[in-house]
């Protein structure tokens, strides 16, 4: 039942008409400028890498204090500054000329990357002026691995308080020392590609103000709490155990959340990135990271993959061992068929899909898989046994036969296949490509399609001129010949 399902087999066909395609657009509004302001060497180096790997943003240099403080822009603007770069501008008048600005310190300072904020603050005052901070050196920590993962945190920020009015994903990383999620926020944009946002928060205030929409734990209300701060848009938090709470480190701050998230939004997976002794006696409710060890970020990453809707859907039994693991929502109909068997393994399979679809498993895979209409429509439904199998299957199958139907325009042209699209991509002028690359068009529509691997491949892949379409190409004729050995049709 694992097995690809074939269009031949399902039991409906639609008529011949052509669906529209619309990718999921996560951030409606995107950074478009960025200035950096820095003496350092290889933070202004870093502007090559920026251009190579976000190539829609006009970058920026900048030596003169009193040409960044007088800046004016109409487009979402991250201003890049340096220890001593944010002390020589005026940051008001900054965020008074450019209603998208985002302030981003990057800082060499090893007592500000390892320090919770207001010990921060009061050594170093401009720290306050910073909306984010971000750790560089000149070893693992170098401005041109930072970069890019530190405007996208600056645009996801910018999104989720003020543009966005569509449903989203969020990961929340709750740590107080900039050294870790500098180094971790690269490999996990990596991961994400366009498909969720990360918000970064480093206190317990600021952290229960964001799920909760409260300044203290006893305003939560009950009733209505789904209504308040963004926590029904968290699919996953990452938490230290040690984090500031009422200017204090505490070790009940991270205990706390752990505790408040299993009571109000159960179905958020939950990382504790820590060694501390506390975090292992959590380890029953949570997965936990020991920061900083060999290997930590892979395993995160793995995590991430596997559990979060990223990757694979998989199916575990009680125990936590894996019973099944779903590629792409063929896969996904041909199981729920299995599911309707009458038999003892279908049943249990039953059980276990019905405890998925309470905890929205199936609804945030989706999400990330790029079928945000099929997600909205899937999450509200909790019925069980075989009425929550059937309905599954029926929205399902809709989704897969409407794809069928659905094409990709580019430039005027219809693309319905993978030969289709490998061909256009040996012809065509890249700078029409580049904008569907940039925004994960590309990425989205295969995923839809069910080839979920090669839109994996293809996410991180941004550029420009004949090398990004040469790359496209190759990562495509690549997959085509996997996918022609699996028997995939319409290739």
């Amino acid at each position: 039942m694992r097995k690809r399902k074939s269009l031949n087999d399902l039991p409906i066909k639609t008529k011949k008409r052509e669906f529209p395609f619309g990718p999921r657009i996560v951030n409606p509004v995107w950074i478009e400028k960025t200035v950096i302001f820095s003496a350092d060497e290889q933070i202004r180096n870093s502007a090559k890498v920026l251009k190579e790997k976000m190539p829609w943003i006009d970058v920026l240099l900048y030596s003169n204090p009193l040409e960044v403080s007088s800046y004016i822009s109409n487009k979402a603007t991250v201003f890049l500054l340096d220890d001593t770069a944010i002390s020589l501008v005026d940051v008001e008048e900054i965020k008074k000329n450019n209603k998208d600005a985002v302030i981003i310190l990057l800082t060499s300072n090893e007592y500000i990357q390892r320090s919770h904020p207001s010990a921060a603050e009061e050594a170093f005052p401009f720290t306050s002026k910073a909306d984010f901070v971000f750790a560089v050196n000149r070893k693992e920590l170098t401005p041109d691995k930072i970069i890019s993962a530190a405007i996208r945190a600056g645009e996801d920020f910018i999104n989720i308080h003020k543009y966005s009015k569509v449903r989203r994903y969020i990961f929340l990383v709750v740590d107080d020392e900039p050294r870790w999620f500098s180094q971790f926020l690269p490999v996990l944009y990596n991961i994400i590609g366009q498909r969720a946002d990360v918000r970064i928060t480093r206190t317990y205030e600021e952290t229960l103000k964001f799920l909760f929409g409260v300044k203290y734990k006893k305003d939560i209300n009950p009733k209505n709490y789904l209504d308040q701060g963004h926590g029904d848009d968290v699919v996953c938090v990452i938490t230290d155990i040690f984090f500031q709470k009422e200017n204090d480190l505490s070790s009940e701050a991270g205990k706390d959340i752990i505790d408040l998230i299993h009571t109000y939004y159960p179905r958020i997976r939950i990382i504790i990135a820590s060694k501390a002794e506390e975090a292992f006696d959590l380890n029953h409710s949570a997965f936990l990271l020991p920061k900083g060890d060999p290997g930590s970020l892979l395993t995160l990453s793995s995590y991430i993959h596997d559990y979060t809707g990223m990757g694979d859907f998989l199916i575990l039994d009680k125990d936590g061992k894996e019973l099944y693991r779903i590629k792409n929502i063929q896969e996904l109909y041909a199981l729920l068929e299995y599911a309707l068997e009458n038999s003892k393994e279908a049943e249990k399979l039953r059980n276990i899909l019905e405890e998925y679809g309470r905890k929205d498993y199936f609804s945030t895979w989706l999400y990330m898989h790029s079928f945000r209409e099929l997600g909205d429509r899937l999450r509200p439904k909790h019925d069980q046994g075989h009425r929550m199998i059937t309905v599954l299957k029926r929205h399902i199958l809709r989704e897969i036969l409407r794809m069928e139907n659905t094409p990709l325009i580019i430039n005027g042209n219809k693309i319905y296949t993978l030969t289709d699209l490998h061909k256009l991509l040996k012809s065509i002028d890249s700078k029409k490509i580049q904008p569907l690359a940039d925004k994960d068009v590309f990425s989205s529509w295969l995923d839809r399609k069910g080839y979920t691997e090669l839109a994996n491949e293809l996410r991180p892949i941004h550029g420009s001129g004949e090398k990004l379409t040469q790359t496209l190409a190759a990562r495509i004729r690549k997959w085509m010949k996997i996918y022609r050995k699996e028997k995939y049709e319409n290739i």
